[in-house]
Order: structure tokens, then C-alpha cells, then sequence
């Protein structure tokens, strides 16, 4: 099942507040980018984020979750916990501050 628009275009607006927040379409899922750093993913309508201590550190309790078969375990950040628009733009800025800044892809030859 693939994510609906209008949670992606929610989460976006949510998230407007924690700076440069966008998504890309891959697959029918979409990948989180803040400030061009990928943070998270959204599949079949939830909400996982790349695990750090920071994002541990902010919630109540730590629920994880594949987005995908053969994932790597994310944070699980149920749709209720979105409605909270502050805690959500600190919880993904803290998420971001946390992990490295991709590698540039190397160019075509």
C-alpha cells in the first residue's frame, strides 16, 4: 500500500517550521530531507525516522518499526504524535542534527 498524498502534504505543513523539509517520491513511499539530509521515511502512511539518541531522547516511549522487509529498524512516530507541530519539527531538527551529512553521489561518466 502505497502512501496517500494528502499524509505526505500533512506531514510536510507539520514539519514546515523545522527549516528546509521536503520529500521525494520513490517507489509510492517517500524519503524526509531536512536541509537536504535524509532523516526519515514515510511508507504506507507512517512515520519512521533514521534511530538516534537525540530522537530516542524525545520520546515517551521508543517504538521501532521496519518501513520496508528487509529494513533496517526506525523510530516509529505514530500519526497522533504528529499533531503536536512543535515536538515534531524538535524531534526531526534533533534527528538531522545527528546524522552525517551525505556523501556527494559521484558524477555520471
Amino acid at each position: 500500500m502505497a502512501t496517500a498524498q494528502n499524509t505526505i502534504d500533512f506531514l510536510l505543513d507539520q514539519l514546515s517550521a523545522a527549516g528546509d523539509v521536503s520529500a521525494k517520491k520513490m517507489f509510492g513511499e517517500y524519503c524526509l530531507y531536512l536541509a537536504g539530509k535524509p532523516v526519515g521515511l514515510v511508507c504506507d502512511d507512517q512515520l519512521y525516522l533514521k534511530p538516534t539518541e537525540a530522537g530516542k531522547g524525545k520520546l515517551d516511549e521508543v517504538v521501532e518499526g521496519s518501513p520496508y522487509p528487509g529494513a533496517k529498524p526506525h523510530l516509529l512516530i505514530t500519526a497522533d504524535q504528529w499533531e503536536d507541530r512543535q515536538w515534531l519539527c524538535d524531534l526531526v531538527r534533533a534527528t538531522a542534527k545527528e546524522l552525517p551529512i551525505p556523501k556527494p553521489k559521484k558524477p555520471k561518466s
